[in-house]
């Protein structure tokens, strides 16, 4: 039984990761290596990979829609903290939605998150 993330991939394949600077700044408390990231903006930095016409994250080592994992997963952005899968807290996720048809994959459904074995009382591990 696994999250539906770890088949899947698609939204470090799909969307440009910024964080501020101080993400990937030790010296800030930043967790994020400097050395996996570009300057985006003045006070921005993305994800190498993720700030080009076909996105895929520099720490994504994945096969879209058959498996995926995040190589810095403890350490990822905020902004990838923050993407929650469709239904996995009880509502859709446009953003997943998106991520996942745009890499020819169906939408996640309530039962994806029964038959992953995972409900509210048993909160599922994020990729």
């Amino acid at each position: 039984m696994t999250h539906p993330c770890l088949s899947c991939g698609a939204c470090c394949a799909t969307y440009r990761v910024g964080l501020h600077w101080s993400e990937a700044d030790p010296a800030q408390g930043g967790l994020v290596p400097q050395a996996l990231t570009e300057p985006l903006r003045r006070h921005e930095r993305a994800m190498r990979g993720t700030s080009q016409a076909n996105p895929h994250c520099i720490a994504l080592d994945a096969e879209i829609g058959r498996y995926s994992r995040c190589t810095i997963h403890p350490l990822r952005p905020s902004a990838c903290r923050e993407v929650s899968a469709s239904w996995e807290h009880g509502e859709a996720s446009d953003q997943c939605d998106r991520a996942r048809i745009n890499h020819g994959l169906p939408a996640l459904t309530p039962a994806d998150w029964i038959d992953a074995g995972m409900n509210e009382l048993d909160p599922p591990q994020a990729a």
